[in-house]
């Protein structure tokens, strides 16, 4: 089992950027896809970006194209999620998870690991 840790998230005005990471431990990230999900307050827990064993495809939900990158550096066992252009309604907490198979439709029952999430808010 794979155990993954998020970090970098903050508080931040509209308009700005941070960049998340989730570093692995116990087993290398290659053979698994690897995603990002987020849940605001009240809210389900959202796909938000995934991405394929070694990086060579990438899918996003509508929300957040053109302003996140999802990408991994299998070297590291770390994946990233770059979030330019941020939103008062991206304010959320991030996870991270891991998926033995291609998980490609977002669901997130898809996915068997999971990070304990960090917060992102943004907010002027």
């Amino acid at each position: 089992q794979v155990q993954l840790a998020e970090s970098g998230g903050g508080l931040v005005q509209p308009g700005g950027s941070l960049r998340l990471s989730c570093a692995a431990s116990g087993r290398t990230i290659s053979s698994l896809y690897m995603g990002w999900f987020r849940q605001a307050p009240g809210k389900e827990r959202e796909f938000v970006a995934v991405i394929s064993y070694s990086g060579g495809s990438t899918y996003y939900t509508d929300s957040v194209k053109g302003r996140f990158t999802i990408s991994r550096d299998n070297a590291k066992n770390t994946v990233y999620l770059q979030m330019n252009s941020l939103k008062p309604e991206d304010t959320a907490v991030y996870y991270c998870a891991a998926s033995r198979f291609p998980a490609v439709t977002g669901r997130a029952s898809d996915f068997g690991s999971w990070g304990q999430g960090t917060q992102v808010t943004v907010s002027s």
